[in-house]
């Protein structure tokens, strides 16, 4: 959808993302997630060009993912929720459906579960 892994793929757990093609910034795309539910971290890519308590990136560990049981079609489903909001970061109905979907899937995978 248009966003660019740092690294080309992820290696690890954690991994950057490049937000320049979509005109956002790593601190606006950190609040407009926030709002959305979705806990990312503003980060600097290589040769960033923004200023480091804006940054042109966005930090994202998926163990928060795997610790409530989600598997590969649930991740694909965070991705396009992020990439919903970051097409649109300051649209406050498309915030208001991805966090009725975050909440709904996360309802399917509690922490804790029964």
């Amino acid at each position: 959808r248009g966003l660019r892994i740092v690294s080309g793929r992820t290696d690890c757990h954690m991994f950057l993302v490049d937000l320049r093609s979509k005109k956002v910034t790593g601190r606006q795309a950190e609040d407009a997630l926030g709002l959305a539910h979705i806990t990312v971290n503003k980060n600097a890519i290589p040769n960033d060009p923004e200023k480091p308590m804006v940054t042109s990136g966005i930090r994202i560990g998926t163990p928060a993912m795997t610790t409530r049981g989600f598997k590969e079609m649930e991740a694909e489903k965070v991705a396009n929720l992020i990439a919903d909001v970051l097409d649109a970061p300051g649209d406050v109905a498309a915030i208001a459906r991805v966090v009725h979907e975050v909440k709904t899937l996360c309802a399917k995978f509690p922490v804790y579960g029964q």
